[in-house]
């Protein structure tokens, strides 16, 4: 009876050490997802709402021979010029969002990453065929201490369908 007793002791006393779950990082990637899905939104709809994103935004340029990172501004502008001459559709009626990690701890932080599918295209004018082609997607959201975006990273064949879409 006692062996009996010394286990459950034991056991109990090993629960009792369990660390306590912290949901914070799980309720801020919750947060920021819907925040990168709204952004996704703007893209779609033409009319990009830019509050959501931090006055130190930067973000990667994966494109072949870019520049390296974009400032908010040169986002913007590239943004809006994308949205000119393109049609941004996301095809994943729910796109894969998954928590990120802080590189040096490996924690979950809030961070968004997400998979998804998007088909971009151009219209039909008086010298070119409409065309369209679909870009798979993996990109990265990271946000600052307010919830606003401040780097954002994305990997696709950009250059290769921009020179589909582009060629005569």
């Amino acid at each position: 009876m006692k062996l009996i007793y010394s286990v459950l002791f034991v056991s109990l006393l090993f629960a009792s050490c369990k660390p306590k779950s912290d949901s914070t990082a799980n309720q801020a990637f919750e947060k920021n997802s819907k925040t990168v899905l709204t952004y996704f939104e703007g893209v779609q709809a033409e009319k990009v709402d830019y509050s959501s994103f931090s006055k130190d935004f930067k973000s990667l340029n994966t494109w072949f021979g870019a520049k390296d990172t974009l400032s908010l501004d040169q986002f913007k502008i590239g943004d809006s010029k994308a949205l000119k001459n393109f049609n941004f559709k996301l095809l994943d009626s729910v796109p894969v969002f998954l928590p990120g990690v802080n590189s040096l701890t490996k924690e979950v932080d809030g961070s968004v990453r997400i998979y998804s599918t998007w088909e971009i295209s151009t219209e039909k004018t008086d010298s070119t065929e409409a065309k369209s082609g679909r870009l798979k997607m993996y990109e990265s959201y990271d946000f600052d201490a307010d919830g606003k975006i401040l780097y954002q990273q994305g990997y696709g064949d950009f250059t290769g369908l921009m020179n589909y879409l582009t060629s005569k």
